[in-house]
C-alpha cells in the first residue's frame, strides 16, 4: 500500500487576509467618547498682566464646600436644595438688599472648596449655580420674548447674556477643615 502525502495549503497569503480584516474591524468600529463638563480653566496669569480691577465684597456671593461635603454659604451652613433659590436673590438683587449684589452685571459667585470634596458634591453645586442662571435668563427672556432663553435667536441670546452674565469664580482648592 502506498501512502499519500497530504497536499500541501498555501499560506502565503493568510498573512495578508488578517492585515485586511484587521483594517475592516478597526474602520468600521465605532467608540464610545465620554463627555464631560463644558468648564474653561482660568488663563495663567502672566506677572506683567494688569490685575482685576477691585470687587465689593457685597457683590461676591461666597460658597465653600468642605472636605465633609457641608455647603456653607455666606459663613452659614446651607442646603443644596436651597442653594438655587438663594444664587438667583443675590444675583438678581438689584439694590433691593443693601448687603446683596448691586445688579447681575456686577455680582459674582466664588466657588472654592476642600481638596477633600466629593466630586459628585462640587458637581451639584455647580449644577445648582448653573441652573439659577438658566431660570433668570429664562424668565427673562419669558418677560421681554414671551420664549425660553433656549428657543431665542442667536442675537437675542446675546442681549439676555449681558443682562445676566454668569460670573462662578472656581477658586483653587484648600483645605478648609471640616
Amino acid at each position: 500500500m502506498a501512502r499519500r502525502e497530504a497536499p500541501e495549503i498555501n499560506a502565503g497569503s493568510m498573512a495578508d487576509i488578517a492585515f485586511l480584516l484587521l483594517i475592516f474591524f478597526l474602520v468600521t468600529t465605532t467608540m464610545d467618547v465620554d463627555k464631560g463638563i463644558s468648564r474653561k480653566l482660568p488663563p495663567i496669569i502672566e506677572d506683567e498682566q494688569e490685575k482685576p480691577p477691585p470687587i465689593k465684597e457685597k457683590n461676591v456671593f461666597v460658597v465653600l464646600l468642605n472636605s465633609q461635603d457641608g455647603l456653607f454659604v455666606e459663613d452659614d451652613y446651607m442646603d443644596i436644595e436651597d442653594l438655587r433659590e438663594a444664587a438667583k436673590e443675590f444675583i438678581d438683587n438689584f439694590g433691593k438688599n443693601p448687603l446683596s449684589s448691586d445688579n447681575p452685571n456686577k455680582a459674582v459667585i466664588s466657588l472654592q472648596n476642600d481638596r477633600g470634596t466629593s466630586y459628585e458634591m462640587f458637581i451639584a453645586v455647580q449644577n445648582e449655580l448653573t441652573a439659577a442662571y438658566n431660570e433668570l435668563r429664562d424668565e427673562e427672556a419669558m418677560r421681554i420674548h414671551g420664549v425660553l432663553y433656549s428657543e431665542l435667536s442667536k442675537d437675542d441670546k446675546k442681549e439676555i447674556q449681558k443682562k445676566y452674565p454668569m460670573k462662578i469664580s472656581e477658586a483653587e482648592p484648600v483645605s478648609l477643615g471640616g
